[in-house]
């Protein structure tokens, strides 16, 4: 009986085997293909790869002449590794044609804005891409002061958004200097604002001005002033009360940007700090401002204005020798040391992929560097190097943006036109012209308010 057992359980054990060589059981349901893997890494990532080769992303923007083809060399490496080719159109009409492209139909992919307000306005028709939805956040503060990510988030018709991100920037809060004769004359380079007045104090008690000011324009007499209502904006109140200024949630006529404007007129005409004095002020043009410092002996010594001022300087001249620059001092230190700051913010209006990845480089530090090695670019990435910069000036500037505590732009360029560039400048130079007083004229630029 067992043996019988015994070769019934042989026999199964071959049937099994035999059915097993010959293929799946009846039952048995073949695997369905495996579902092709999803991409992986970045959008820069994924472009470096080549995933996005041959095609194309147009780009509108006001770079022409030099700036242009500053641009397209700084690109052109991105292109090459990746294929994308990134077709720029430059305007010096930019302002109003972007607006016909976007309002009817037919935007870039990305438009470079050199004025947010003209971004913000987009941004409110519920135009623009939300950077939020593929950028990195965590990358994007690792490799931006915070300030700029403020900056560049803006209120769409859903909530905030952000906007866009931050290419080629400059800087405002310098204060120039003639090097030679100022080192010659035994003077040294203030760290503090306190250290800056005793400065100005003693140039005044050795004979001379301290500040060399002018705000004359043609049509736009006063924005210089404007420039430096913001600097002490940012110096005597905080950061949310500069962005409520801004949106005129904070009226000029209130105890801060009152506060503001009497500190800045304490320096401006106080006995003997501007050459010529208050009236001369309004009568001399910012570009021929600065050039009594280079006169011999110096006329004044101290002049206040953002790094395009070189160009307006005498034929000749050496940064580093015959002049130089220093940060204009914080006031307050609970406000720290802030930056007024001007530049170019990208903004996206086609979602696509390779669209995503150009967006993506512009958040580094190479998306600028041949610019910045060219000249007359200055990087807001904290992963450019100062290495890249080819002359002191440039260099001097992006070490003092990169060191800020805190950076705005300028504020007269995001108010309305009929105060930024109207009201604002109008009033100020007819306050300092004492044509009116500090009252009416802070009560006028409240009462142009759109």
């Amino acid at each position: 009986m067992k043996t019988m057992i015994w070769r019934v359980a042989l026999l199964v054990v071959a049937v099994a085997m035999f059915l097993s060589a010959c293929g799946p059981a009846a039952t048995e349901v073949p695997a369905e293909p495996a579902a092709p893997a999803e991409p992986t890494g970045s959008f820069l990532d994924r472009a470096f790869a080549g995933e996005f080769k041959g095609t194309v992303v147009t780009m509108a923007g006001p770079f022409v002449d030099s700036d242009a083809v500053k641009f397209e060399q700084s690109v052109k490496s991105f292109e090459d590794q990746t294929g994308i080719d990134i077709q720029y159109s430059g305007s010096k009409e930019f302002e109003a044609s972007i607006s016909i492209s976007i309002d009817g139909g037919n935007p870039p992919d990305i438009a470079d804005f050199p004025q947010p307000g003209l971004l913000e306005t987009q941004v409110k028709k519920g135009k623009v891409v939300d950077l939020n939805t593929f950028l990195d956040l965590g990358k994007l503060q690792a490799n931006y002061n915070q300030s700029w990510l403020d900056m560049a988030t803006m209120e769409g018709p859903n909530g905030p958004i952000m906007a866009g991100v931050w290419g080629r920037v400059n800087g405002k809060s310098l204060v120039w200097y003639p090097k030679k004769a100022f080192d010659e004359a035994g003077y040294t380079v203030p760290q503090t604002w306190d250290e800056m007045i005793a400065l100005s104090d003693q140039i005044v008690a050795d004979g001379d001005a301290p500040w060399c000011i002018g705000i004359e324009s043609g049509a736009a007499t006063g924005w210089a002033a404007t420039d430096w209502m913001e600097e002490f904006m940012l110096r005597t109140t905080s950061l949310e009360n500069y962005d409520k200024w801004v949106k005129g949630e904070l009226k000029f006529d209130s105890p801060e940007v009152r506060k503001a404007a009497e500190a800045m007129s304490d320096l401006w005409f106080k006995e003997g700090y501007a050459y010529g004095g208050r009236q001369a002020i309004v009568t001399t043009s910012f570009g021929d401002s600065p050039k009594p410092m280079f006169e011999n002996p110096p006329k004044c010594w101290m002049h206040k204005q953002g790094n395009f001022i070189t160009s307006f300087f005498p034929e000749g001249l050496e940064a580093g020798v015959d002049y130089d620059f220093f940060y204009l001092p914080g006031i307050d230190p609970a406000y720290g040391k802030p930056v007024l700051v001007a530049g170019d913010i990208y903004a996206m209006f086609n979602d696509r992929p390779e669209v995503r990845a150009v967006m993506e480089y512009f958040t580094t530090g190479a998306s600028v560097e041949g610019w910045v090695r060219a000249g007359g670019a200055i990087s807001p990435h904290k992963d450019s190097s100062l290495d890249w910069y080819t002359n002191t000036v440039d260099r001097g500037v992006a070490e003092i943006i990169l060191n800020a505590s805190s950076v705005r732009f300028d504020a007269s360029d995001l108010m309305p036109g009929a105060v930024g560039s109207g009201s604002f400048w109008k009033s100020m130079t007819s306050y300092v012209s004492e044509s009116i007083d500090l009252d009416t004229a802070l009560k006028e630029i409240d009462a142009s308010w759109p």
